[in-house]
């Protein structure tokens, strides 16, 4: 049984990112796989003056070795902002050692209020995931107007989003 941790790519408060995050991992146990969400509303505060140039707080070591170092398998569900993906996850990624990212797989889902669903970010982010030496899986979705699709509960209203998610998702597993 695979294990995945879904990564929040965020830490706006009560996002639309973190309501698709919660959707793809009950999605994925609805599969059988064991889950986490890191929500990035969880990283220390001080993470871009300590944990960045290595003053590792005890807080960020714990969470790395729980969400990062032993885990094979990532979605990432990443926000558009300003055209390209969060500067938070770029601060994370660079907080993190390049070894602990080595030869692991990583499933790509964009969100966005727009209609492109993030997908110039998604581009810019698998540029910097190569770099890493992850594995990107091919199927990278890109989910338009997040807010007109998700209901109150956090749940997607339109099957046919639902369908595309659940092809990614299958085929993730596979990979």
């Amino acid at each position: 049984m695979k294990e995945i941790v879904v990564l929040s790519c965020t830490n706006r408060p009560n996002s639309n990112t973190l309501k698709v995050s919660k959707v793809y991992a009950n999605m994925l146990r609805s599969k059988g796989v064991t889950v986490k969400i890191l929500d990035f509303c969880s990283l220390p505060e001080n993470i871009a003056f300590s944990d960045v140039f290595g003053k590792r707080s005890e807080t960020f070591s714990k969470l790395i070795e729980e969400y990062i170092s032993n885990t094979k398998n990532f979605v990432f569900v990443v926000p558009e902002y300003n055209g390209s993906f969060p500067g938070i996850l770029k601060l994370f990624m660079d907080s993190v050692h390049p070894k602990e990212w080595v030869d692991k797989d990583v499933c790509l889902v964009g969100v966005s209020t727009g209609r492109a669903g993030n997908l110039r970010g998604l581009d810019h982010l698998t540029g910097v995931l190569n770099y890493l030496k992850m594995h990107v899986y091919y199927n990278k979705l890109p989910i338009s107007v997040v807010d007109k699709i998700i209901d109150e509960q956090g749940n997607f209203i339109s099957d046919e989003q639902k369908n595309a998610c659940d092809n990614q998702i299958e085929g993730f597993i596979k990979f």
